[in-house]
């Protein structure tokens, strides 16, 4: 699977449990830590934590991705899930507002709004 296959199945599956404004970002010029940063929101912890678990699933079920680290699990705020070369970060309204990663590493080219 190549590192925009994986961000697309990423986005999808985040779509499809109802995250909101997702955004991929193509980082692979900028950065060696991975390919692309992926950025979601939910309108609650509850389902920050929700999204994460179904992504964490589906991932492992449909591709046999596992990810290599994951933070931000109990409190639901934010939560981070490493797949290596696809980074994937989803906020609650208030964290994703406050930290606004979009305008980090945008410069108009590199992002993209994930339409399904």
């Amino acid at each position: 699977m190549t590192s925009k296959e994986k961000v697309l199945a990423v986005c999808k599956i985040l779509s499809d449990k109802k995250a909101e404004n997702i955004v991929y970002i193509d980082v692979a010029e900028k950065s060696s830590l991975c390919d692309y940063f992926v950025i979601a929101g939910a309108r609650s912890s509850t389902a920050v934590r929700a999204i994460c678990e179904n992504l964490e699933e589906k991932m492992e079920k449909q591709f046999g991705e596992v990810p290599g680290r994951r933070d931000g699990g109990r409190e639901g705020r934010w939560n981070v899930i490493d797949y290596g070369d696809v980074i994937v970060h989803v906020f609650n309204d208030e964290m994703r507002d406050f930290y606004n990663l979009e305008r980090l590493w945008e410069n108009g080219e590199n992002l993209t709004a994930y339409r399904d």
